[in-house]
């Protein structure tokens, strides 16, 4: 177990907990780590707009749901994230604000998609890779 200290947009592995050396966790290796951590809603976020980017979509999509998250530390914060996505009722060319868009209700323009993300983020030099986006 190596217990993340989570700051505004990063966790950190704490350096005072370190692993036996019989343990199964090493340095590099991914670790879970809850999916209501700031660092994993902003990297969602991050796999989202690459979705959004990427796709004809008219309306944007916003995440509903992070069923599950790993984190690896590789000379940054790598995250690997299981997410669901959802069609909401705003379109793209208004360029709106995520967090104010609402999921759709029409039933027939209603989409769900699950999503696997892997994002990679440098804070150091504010840096974010979107390795993989697979909806």
């Amino acid at each position: 177990f190596m217990p993340l200290m989570c700051f505004t947009l990063f966790c950190v592995v704490s350096v005072t907990n370190v692993p036996s050396p019989h343990s199964t966790i090493r340095p590099g290796f991914p670790v879970p780590v809850n999916t209501n951590n700031p660092g994993v809603r902003k990297a969602a976020r991050f796999g989202v707009y690459r979705y959004n980017n990427s796709s004809n979509d008219l309306f944007l999509f916003k995440e509903s749901q992070i069923k599950k998250a790993m984190v690896q530390i590789v000379r940054g914060l790598k995250y690997m994230l299981h997410v669901e996505i959802k069609r909401t009722v705003c379109q793209k060319r208004n360029h709106s604000n995520l967090d104010s868009c609402h999921f759709q209700r029409e039933k027939n323009l209603q989409r769900m998609l699950r999503c696997y993300f892997e994002v990679w983020i440098t804070p150091w030099i504010h840096k974010v890779h979107i390795l993989v986006a697979h909806c």
